[in-house]
């Protein structure tokens, strides 16, 4: 199972804001820590707020190409429905020549929607949106001179897209809430699948995940070509006492302040037990509780090669999140590898 990170670029720490550039720089800090602590990716989300500094993913990530040597480079994920598939490509291929081969991308329909109209695109569009720059998308992947039409963009009569990537083929993974449609999707065009679990027990995804494995096996894609991610919260610390105490507060306020964006209640203590518990989705806790946890995971999803944690997003320091990867890095990944 391959581990890493997932990063929206936050700049707020508690209740203490960053200077951008200060939030930038501890960012690729971070990245560089998790490639030197041999974790196995790093990604970075794309949103268009004020308290996110990741609109331009591909940037961030060259930056992080050129301080690293090993780590794979991710978007987690790309809203490819308010962009344009050629320039994602290009980007992402350009930044695979930087990272010599490391660059992947996860590409979604985004869960928070400010890119819409931010570029000039109805969220009535959202899926049709999606489905038609998936196409082109995967089409250019495949192909160095491309003939295509749809709706939303001009056609493309025939023209070469440059650069070519380094990989032969560059992976590209299909980023999933919880629409049964988007699972099919995947399943149906034998793509790795990133789900993000981000409340409740993770074992209620099980029908889902089954709902792409059969997919893909009906479109006659191999079981190793279904790839199965997880993205979920998490953090750790020394102890599980430690590690709770840290994150429990950070946490709090933020998905209460969500709460009342998106009209959920506010987060109470009990919910959150819940979710820090053994069917949960949080992996919060010491090393030894995370990695026990993780695999029960796996276990309940029918097995998954990939998770990353969201960890800098709940009012942690640099310094925390510095020490939790390095406990990733030492001792939740042994563990793993000797368990699973």
């Amino acid at each position: 199972m391959e581990i890493g990170i997932d990063s929206f670029a936050s700049a707020m720490y508690g209740t203490n804001a960053l200077s951008s550039v200060d939030a930038m720089e501890q960012l690729l800090e971070r990245i560089v820590h998790a490639d030197r602590a041999g974790l196995d990716v790093f990604g970075i989300g794309e949103h268009h707020r004020k308290e996110f500094l990741d609109s331009a993913t591909a940037v961030i990530l060259a930056a992080a190409a050129s301080r690293t040597s090993r780590i794979r480079l991710t978007s987690a994920v790309t809203v490819l429905s308010a962009a344009d598939p050629v320039r994602v490509f290009q980007q992402f291929a350009t930044l695979d020549l930087i990272s010599k081969g490391r660059a992947e991308m996860v590409v979604g329909r985004g869960s928070s929607v400010e890119a819409y109209p931010l570029f000039g695109f109805k969220l009535d569009d959202y899926d049709a949106l999606f489905s038609e720059k998936l196409d082109l998308l995967l089409q250019i992947r495949e192909n160095e001179f491309v003939t295509w039409s749809g709706k939303f963009r001009a056609s493309i009569p025939n023209l070469p897209v440059y650069p070519r990537p380094l990989q032969n083929k560059m992976p590209i993974w299909l980023g999933v809430g919880g629409t049964p449609e988007s699972f099919v999707r995947a399943g149906s065009l034998g793509l790795p699948l990133m789900v993000a679990i981000i409340g409740g027990n993770t074992s209620r995804f099980r029908p889902l995940v089954d709902l792409y494995r059969e997919a893909g096996a009906r479109a006659g894609f191999s079981s190793e070509q279904l790839k199965v991610g997880l993205h979920s919260p998490g953090y750790v610390a020394e102890t599980n006492v430690k590690a709770i105490g840290e994150y429990y507060p950070g946490y709090a306020e933020l998905w209460t302040k969500l709460g009342r964006e998106r009209g959920w209640p506010p987060v109470t203590r009990t919910q959150f037990d819940h979710l820090v518990g053994p069917q949960g989705v949080l992996l919060v806790g010491g090393p030894e509780q995370v990695a026990e946890k993780l695999l029960h995971h796996s276990e309940a999803l029918g097995g998954i090669d990939r998770f990353t944690f969201q960890m800098d997003n709940a009012g942690l320091t640099h310094e925390q999140l510095m020490r939790s990867i390095e406990l990733i890095g030492q001792r939740v990944i042994p563990q793993i590898n000797n368990i699973g």
